[in-house]
């Protein structure tokens, strides 16, 4: 296969924020699935693309071993959690943790807390027919769900959101400090471990009936979870969670309003899980994955030594014609999408069964409120090479008859605009 095909520099964010990505991948993916990125001073890494290579590297962690801070970073940026962050250390340590996590949202399930996330989500949008920026609203989306579940005071979430996003996308200028990107996403990282940090040790002496006082109940190998692993865990869970959380509904939106498919969606309440499922393939916010081969292997006829960087392209594979049919059409009704949006194995993303069922209620709540969306201004997308998605997106909403706010007594005393979209919404629920 050959590899001398020239494509735009993978790590360079304005590709992601400007160019076309989809286009780069789909000529890769049919010339050179493992292509040779050169990053400067004789370093580099193979970008992988197609779907088949991208779930092995995702899923085999005997062969694909976790990035660690030795090893180059490919983009430049760093990651100050790897070896904290589940998906980032050794398979055994995220497994008995991700399962340790998966008891706790068992014990302490999203729907336990869906009228109070239902409730924040409608607060998000506006039922007057104004125009409103989405993706401005969908920043807060992430603590609106997890902060339900950890019990988060409502005046730290607006600091998180934004931390979250630094962490993410430390190449934005709306998020870029001075010191620029890699020192962005240190202090991001940095200061969520010192909240969750403070506010986990304060949980010890003032327990709450919340998911972390349900994590420090949790006993491994005989002993209680330690303070530090559930900082860890909250850290996990607000990031792995908040990245398809934040983007997810304004791909989805946008692509709708292009097509003139929103409606269509909305009026299929039995279309709500495959079309959540859908908006997750067409996403796909994390662009990518890093992994470092344990031994030499050989992916799509190209060999790779042992200790070679790779990096599999997510948002590639889930637009792969080998597996998925018309990938580029969004179709609400796919059957059989085996989307790689959070990765796969066990290294996949530790939020995903928050942010399902977090979509679905989203999306619900979306679907009563406005009969149809409009986008009435320019999209703008995030300068990330890691976080795809939208930081501006303008929408008008025509509203739903019958869920705009009551502005006098009925005499059966006047139901006010959210019970009546909650009613609508009880269709739309998994």
């Amino acid at each position: 296969m050959s590899t001398s095909v020239v494509v735009p520099d993978l790590t360079d964010p304005d590709l992601y924020a400007h160019g076309d990505p989809h286009t780069v991948w789909r000529t890769l993916r049919e010339h050179a699935p493992v292509y040779r990125q050169s990053v400067g001073d004789g370093l580099g890494f193979r970008a992988v693309t197609r779907y088949a290579d991208v779930a092995r590297v995702a899923r085999d962690h005997d062969v694909f071993g976790p990035e660690q801070g030795a090893v180059p970073d490919p983009f430049g940026i760093g990651d100050p959690a790897v070896g904290q962050r589940l998906a980032a250390t050794d398979p055994l340590r995220p497994d008995r943790m991700r399962v340790l996590l998966d008891q706790a949202l068992r014990a302490r399930p999203i729907r336990a807390r869906a009228d109070d996330i239902r409730s924040g989500i409608r607060a998000l949008l506006p039922p007057d027919g104004d125009p409103f920026d989405l993706a401005e609203a969908m920043k807060a989306l992430p603590l609106v769900v997890i902060g339900a579940l950890l019990g988060l005071p409502e005046d730290d979430r607006p600091r998180l959101a934004h931390l979250a996003l630094m962490a993410f996308a430390g190449d934005d200028p709306d998020y870029r400090l001075p010191e620029g990107p890699a020192a962005t996403v240190r202090r991001a990282h940095r200061e969520l471990f010192a909240y969750f940090g403070d506010l986990v040790r304060y949980r010890v002496r003032r327990p709450r009936d919340d998911l972390i006082g349900t994590l420090l109940g949790l006993r491994h190998d005989g002993e209680r979870l330690s303070p530090d692993a559930v900082v860890v865990g909250c850290h996990d869970l607000l990031l792995g969670a908040g990245v398809p959380l934040s983007q997810v509904p304004g791909a989805a939106v946008l692509e709708l309003a292009r097509t003139g498919g929103y409606a269509a969606w909305a009026n299929r309440p039995d279309l709500l899980d495959s079309g959540v499922e859908e908006a997750l393939r067409w996403s796909t916010p994390a662009n990518h994955l890093v992994r470092i081969t344990r031994r030499p292997v050989e992916l799509s006829g190209v060999w790779l030594p042992e200790g070679a960087t790779v990096v599999a392209f997510l948002g590639s594979a889930d637009r792969d014609d080998r597996v998925f049919a018309a990938p580029d059409m969004f179709d609400v009704a796919r059957r059989s999408n085996r989307h790689l949006a959070f990765g796969a194995g066990r290294r996949s993303c530790v939020g995903s069964s928050t942010a399902r069922p977090a979509l679905r209620l989203l999306f619900g709540e979306l679907f009563a409120t406005y009969a149809s969306l409009e986008v009435v201004g320019e999209p703008v997308r995030l300068r990330s090479t890691f976080l795809a998605g939208l930081k501006r997106l303008p929408v008008r909403g025509r509203p739903r008859p019958g869920t705009r706010p009551v502005t006098s007594p009925s005499p059966r005393g006047g139901a006010d605009r959210r019970s009546q979209s909650s009613d609508i919404a009880k269709s739309f629920r998994a």
